[in-house]
């Protein structure tokens, strides 16, 4: 029986394949985001005044959603340098590549898919009028392991009670 010396070939080259889809890390970490939270650097969060979810009137934030980012910021080993704005401009800082997430009671009818990453809805809630609201955070585009570890928390941490 004869060897085809192509075989060897093929196999060598489908153990690469192997080898080197074990080197990528999905989901991406394109910017480094998470990188820098795990070497105990700070996660940048925009914030906009919306109470109960955020208030930005006092000394520090405070609301539902300030305190689900600093457990998340805790978490890893970061600390969170706050920037205030209004919707518009927290997603275009985070298009921009300013601002790593983006809280403030945003829900999942927000305009902002082209400049912001949604999570996937974390609570909901009656609002007024008896509309059903489904509660989002934003962050940047691209930063899908950021994303993705954001989620995992808000899923174990962020149902309103």
């Amino acid at each position: 029986m004869s060897r085809n010396p192509r075989w060897g070939v093929v196999a060598a080259s489908a153990l690469l394949i192997v080898a080197l889809a074990g080197c990528a890390q999905i989901p991406a970490d394109v910017d480094g985001t998470v990188a820098r939270l795990a070497e105990g650097g700070s996660l940048r969060v925009g914030i906009t005044a919306n109470p109960p979810w955020t208030e930005t009137s006092g000394d520090e934030p405070s609301g539902t959603e300030v305190d689900l980012v600093e457990v998340f910021a805790a978490e890893h080993g970061a600390d969170i340098e706050w920037s205030e704005g209004s919707e518009a401009v927290l997603a275009e800082v985070l298009r921009a590549g300013s601002l790593d997430v983006a809280i403030g009671g945003f829900v999942d009818t927000s305009p902002w898919t082209d400049k912001a990453a949604f999570t996937d809805v974390y609570t909901e809630v009656t609002g007024p009028g008896g509309v059903t609201e489904k509660h989002i955070m934003f962050t940047r585009p691209g930063e899908n392991r950021l994303l993705v570890m954001l989620e995992v928390f808000l899923r174990e941490n962020g149902a309103a009670s």
